[in-house]
């Protein structure tokens, strides 16, 4: 029997184009489809450009009505089997566009699905913003975050790393491969049965896993 096509959403909080931020989503994608693929599972990738839906995203936050493309994007990230979530560090912490992106999605949309997330910045100084800020979101969001998650400074692309770091595209790969390893894990899901607000038992399991 054929296993059923899998759904992967990268949101990028990228602001310039091209972008940094764009570019690491794209790679996590990519890592993520090919480790599938060596599991013989096929997915679907779409991207989320943030930046094309800012006024969306503002004029939502007003009104409370999101515009056809804002919804199709919140539609795409709630039913993905899995999500990667790339925003770039302004003042210490994620962008302004990436949270409010986020405070469009419902509290518990995002219950038991595998997130994989990412920042970008000029330093490695701004790293901790992932477990400082980031990982905090999507635990209140009720998802389950990969061990891995990916920072991208300046400095870091075309870098192999050395004896002491492990460099960027290593990190790339290895967070792919958790992702992809709990999206191919994940049961078929049913729209028509399934109670929106209770996670199923599948879900239950992952987010009380601890990777410490």
């Amino acid at each position: 029997m054929e296993s059923e096509q899998l759904r992967l959403v990268a949101v990028s909080a990228g602001l310039s184009s091209p972008s940094s931020t764009r570019l690491l989503a794209d790679r996590l994608a990519e890592a993520a489809r090919r480790e599938l693929a060596e599991r013989d599972r096929k997915v679907e990738v779409e991207v989320v450009e943030l930046r094309d839906l800012a006024v969306a995203i503002a004029n939502n936050l007003v009104t409370g009505f999101p515009p056809p493309p804002l919804a199709a994007a919140i539609d795409a990230v709630t039913v993905a089997d899995g999500l990667i979530a790339v925003t770039p560090v302004f003042t210490a912490s994620y962008s302004g566009l990436f949270k409010s992106f986020f405070d469009l999605i419902e509290p518990t949309a995002l219950t038991g699905k595998p997130v994989l997330i990412g920042s970008t910045g000029g330093t490695g100084r701004h790293s901790l913003v992932l477990d400082h800020a980031l990982r905090p979101l999507f635990a209140y969001l009720r998802a389950v975050v990969v061990p891995t998650a990916v920072y991208a400074a300046s400095e870091d692309w075309g870098s192999g790393g050395d004896e002491y770091t492990e460099g960027l595209p290593a990190r790339i790969q290895r967070a792919g491969g958790e992702l992809a390893g709990l999206m191919a894990a994940r049961p078929a899901r049913d729209p028509e049965t399934e109670e929106d607000d209770e996670p199923t038992e599948f879900e239950r399991q992952l987010a009380g896993l601890r990777f410490d």
